[in-house]
């Protein structure tokens, strides 16, 4: 049996719904009682109610499950009290994360998880599927690799949760790995002009959860991640650089989180078929360069498919045990068995 927890957010419920359209049962859970019985009735799936503030309750809802999808964010504060409840329930677990921080946290669980036989993936969305099949991809096609940069570039609107998370984030700076360590560097630390195959378009470096786990998937040791940009957005994010402390502050989370909630949920279902999402890799051996571009289905639709996928292997003891990525347990292949992907070499 299989779990998704926080199946009322925005992508939990994209996923639950891809998910009963191709025929798999999950048990939907999360804390809010109305939401969850509602999508439960709705789709005649067996639900359970808790929170994650209890970790004996947790740990108890999750004794029979033998893989949680967990898709309640921000995941700085829900991801460990589901991954130490699954350690403790022997349950593998997976989520859609793209905090850098909450992979470098569960990645120190590594030897609890190989000791208990559970596998801990973060990851398992756009957040970092392509960007990390893309990654392990080019590594292939230039062994000797000693520098990745990926960047991206998507369409539509984002949901509660990315919003939210991005808030708390503000003012935070970036991050870069150089020599193999994690160095912290400026919010928009660099800018760049990238192709990715309709011409060329600025892009950011932001912390990306790429950042950590592409040092584990390729063992290159330089890295820097970037975010196609509009001019606002990369002058927005120069600005946090001076007010980032006023960002932080509560009123201004507070303020900003109240925006967020008064704003739709996420895409709609038009704007997300409508939408694509667009992935550049590059890698560097002194003069010699690789170059590659993924093309995918939109962001939030690209997360459900992926998720579903990397489920059904865990689902059918498709596993490694200890923290993973999906292309060190997958293979660079994964991405290519999503729907709507493919990948040009230039």
């Amino acid at each position: 049996m299989w779990m998704i927890y926080g199946a009322n957010g925005y992508s939990g419920h994209l996923i639950v719904r891809m998910a009963v359209d191709q025929g798999m049962k999950p048990i939907i859970a999360g804390r809010n009682q109305e939401q969850i019985s509602e999508i439960a009735s709705n789709f005649s799936l067996e639900k359970r109610i808790f929170s994650l503030d209890n970790p004996d309750d947790i740990s108890k809802n999750l004794e029979d499950i033998d893989v949680v999808l967990h898709c309640a964010g921000p995941f700085s504060r829900t991801a460990l009290p589901m991954v130490n409840a699954c350690l403790k329930s022997k349950t593998h677990y997976l989520d859609i994360t793209g905090e850098m921080g909450v992979f470098a946290s569960i990645q120190k669980l590594d030897s609890s998880a190989k000791d208990k036989e559970v596998m801990l993936m973060p990851g398992v969305g756009f957040d970092v599927v392509p960007t990390d099949c893309l990654a392990a991809h080019l590594k292939s096609r230039l062994p000797s690799a000693t520098q990745l940069s990926l960047a991206f570039q998507g369409a539509g609107g984002i949901s509660h949760g990315t919003a939210t998370t991005m808030v708390e984030n503000a003012g935070g700076g970036g991050c870069i790995r150089r020599d193999g360590n994690l160095v912290k560097v400026k919010s928009a630390w660099r800018t760049r002009s990238i192709d990715f195959g309709y011409g060329k378009t600025k892009a950011i470096t932001i912390p990306w959860g790429d950042v950590f786990t592409a040092y584990y998937s390729t063992n290159i040791p330089n890295i820097e991640v970037y975010m196609a940009a509009p001019f606002a957005m990369r002058f927005g994010a120069k600005v946090t650089r001076r007010l980032g402390f006023l960002l932080g502050s509560s009123p201004v989370q507070n303020y900003l989180k109240k925006r967020i909630k008064s704003k739709p949920a996420g895409p709609s279902d038009e704007q997300r078929m409508r939408g694509k999402s667009l992935v550049w890799g590059e890698v560097k051996d002194g003069n010699e360069i690789r170059t590659s571009i993924l093309e995918g289905p939109e962001g939030y639709t690209f997360t459900a498919i992926a998720s579903l996928k990397i489920v059904e292997k865990v689902l059918n003891n498709d596993i490694k045990v200890g923290f993973q990525t999906p292309s060190l347990t997958y293979g660079s292949d994964l991405v290519k068995s999503c729907e709507g992907v493919s990948i040009k070499d230039l």
